[in-house]
C-alpha cells in the first residue's frame, strides 16, 4: 500500500457555530487539548478530575459527593440516570413537551420502566400544578423533566415539583444538557436528586464528557436495588470508586479531562450567575433582532431557554436552503427543526463561547442576507439595530 491509499485528513473549514450543539469552543479550551497526554491513573490526572469534581458542584449548584463527568455525550448521561435509578417495574412518570421527552420514555423502557407520560404541546412547558397532580395520580418511583427542551427552546419550570416527587417517595430526575452553564439551574435548592448535563454545550468543551450529579437520597436508592444496574460502564457506584477513590474503571480521555477543567475554570472565573445573565442579553437581542425581520420564536419569552433559540420559518421558504446557505456562503452552521417541527424552524445555538455580542451580529446580518435572497424582505439592517439597541441600553432586555 501507498501513501496516497491512506491519505491525510483534508483541510477543516473553519464554521461558526451556531447550531444546537456542539457549540463554540473557547480558543483557551482548544489550547489545552495539546497538552501531552497522561494515563487515566496518573497522580496528575486524577488531581485534575477532582478539581472537576468541584467545579461541577459549584456550576449545578450542589453539594452532591456523587458529582462527576461520564465519559460519553449527553445521551450517556440520560442513560446512567436512568439506568441506575429505575429497575425493571418501576414506574416512571415522564413529563414530554418535546423531543427530548421522548427520549427519555424510550431509555426508561429499555431499562424495564413503567412509562407514564404527560405530555404538553410542543413550545410550551408543563403547568406544575399539573404535574404536582400527576404525581400524586400516578405515585412514580423517578420523576423525570426536560429543564431545557432543546428541540422547542423552552424552559420548564420545576417550582415545587421535588417536594411533590418526595412526597410519594420519587425521585427527581432532570436533563439539564442545555441549561448548565448558560440558564438558571439550582441542584440542591429546586431539590433535583439526579442532573445531568453535556460537555458541547454552554459550558464550552467539545463533546465527549457528560457532567452528572446524584443526591444522597438517589445513591441510596442504587445501593437498594435488588439487581446491579445492568450497564457496567455506567454503574454510577463503580464510577465514584474511579473518580474519588482512584480504583481503576475505564480508560478516561486526558485531552478531553484538560478541555472540561478549562472550559469551567473559565466559567467560574467569569462568575456562574454572570454568565447566566450573558446568555440572557444575547438572547434578548438575538429575539429583537429577529422578531425586527418579519421572524418570531416559538415559545413565548416567559419560557424561553437563553442558550437556545427557536426561530420559526416563515410560510413558503425553505428551512433545509436557509440553513443550506447559512453554511456554504457564510460559514455558520444552524440547526433545524426536529419530530413535528421538522422543516418548520431552525435552532440557534447561542451557548458558552458563541454567547457573544459579535457572532450575534454576524448571524442577524447573515440570516438578512439569506432571507432577502429567498424573498423575504425586511428594513435594510433592521435585525443588527435592533439588537445593537439592547446592547446599547440592557435594561431593556431585563438585565442590569
Amino acid at each position: 500500500m501507498s501513501d496516497e491509499d491512506f491519505p491525510a485528513i483534508p483541510s477543516v473549514p473553519k464554521r461558526l457555530l451556531l447550531g444546537p450543539g456542539p457549540s463554540e469552543v473557547n480558543p483557551e479550551v482548544l489550547r489545552s487539548l495539546a497538552l501531552p497526554p497522561l494515563g487515566h491513573l496518573d497522580p496528575m490526572l486524577l488531581e485534575i478530575m477532582g478539581k472537576i469534581q468541584d467545579l461541577l458542584r459549584r456550576s449545578f449548584g450542589t453539594r452532591n459527593h456523587l458529582t462527576l463527568a461520564l465519559s460519553g455525550t449527553g445521551t450517556s448521561g440520560m442513560e446512567a440516570a436512568l439506568a441506575n435509578s429505575v429497575e425493571p417495574g418501576d414506574r416512571v412518570l415522564i413529563g414530554i413537551i418535546g423531543y427530548f421527552g421522548e427520549r427519555l420514555c424510550e431509555i426508561a423502557k429499555r431499562v424495564g420502566g413503567v412509562v407514564e407520560r404527560i405530555e404538553g404541546e410542543w413550545g410550551k412547558p408543563l403547568d406544575p400544578e399539573h404535574l404536582r397532580k400527576a404525581i400524586e395520580k400516578h405515585e412514580p418511583r423517578v420523576v423525570c423533566l426536560v429543564h431545557a427542551e432543546t428541540s422547542t427552546g423552552v424552559v420548564q419550570d420545576l417550582t415545587g415539583i421535588a417536594n411533590a416527587a418526595h412526597k410519594v417517595g420519587a425521585l427527581l430526575l432532570v436533563d439539564a444538557v442545555t441549561s448548565l452553564g448558560g440558564q438558571t439551574l439550582r441542584v440542591d435548592d429546586w431539590g433535583i436528586d439526579i442532573c445531568y448535563s453535556g460537555s458541547q454545550k454552554c459550558l464550552g468543551a467539545p463533546s465527549g464528557l457528560a457532567p452528572i450529579t446524584f443526591s444522597e437520597r438517589a445513591v441510596e436508592r442504587i445501593k437498594q436495588r435488588t439487581k446491579p444496574v445492568d450497564s457496567f460502564y455506567l454503574d454510577m457506584l463503580l464510577l465514584d470508586k474511579y473518580w474519588s477513590e482512584r480504583q481503576y474503571h475505564h480508560t478516561i480521555s486526558a485531552p478531553l479531562i484538560y478541555a472540561l477543567y478549562t472550559s469551567l475554570s473559565l466559567l467560574h472565573s467569569e462568575g456562574l450567575e454572570a454568565s447566566w445573565e450573558r446568555h440572557r442579553l444575547n438572547h434578548r437581542a438575538f429575539r429583537k433582532g429577529i422578531e425586527a425581520m418579519g421572524l418570531h420564536l416559538l415559545p413565548d419569552e416567559a419560557f424561553s431557554l437563553w442558550p437556545l433559540n427557536a426561530v420559526l420559518v416563515p410560510g413558503g421558504l425553505d428551512e433545509a436552503k436557509i440553513r443550506s446557505s447559512l453554511l456554504n456562503e457564510h460559514g455558520i452552521e444552524v440547526g433545524g427543526g426536529l419530530g413535528p417541527l421538522k422543516g418548520k424552524m431552525l435552532r440557534v445555538g447561542l451557548m458558552g463561547y458563541g454567547s457573544r455580542r459579535e457572532f450575534v451580529l454576524e448571524l442577524l446580518a447573515a440570516l438578512e442576507i439569506v432571507l432577502w435572497g429567498m424573498g423575504h424582505r425586511s428594513d435594510a439592517g433592521a435585525g443588527v439595530q435592533a439588537a445593537m439597541q439592547i446592547y446599547a441600553h440592557p435594561s431593556m432586555a431585563g438585565v442590569a
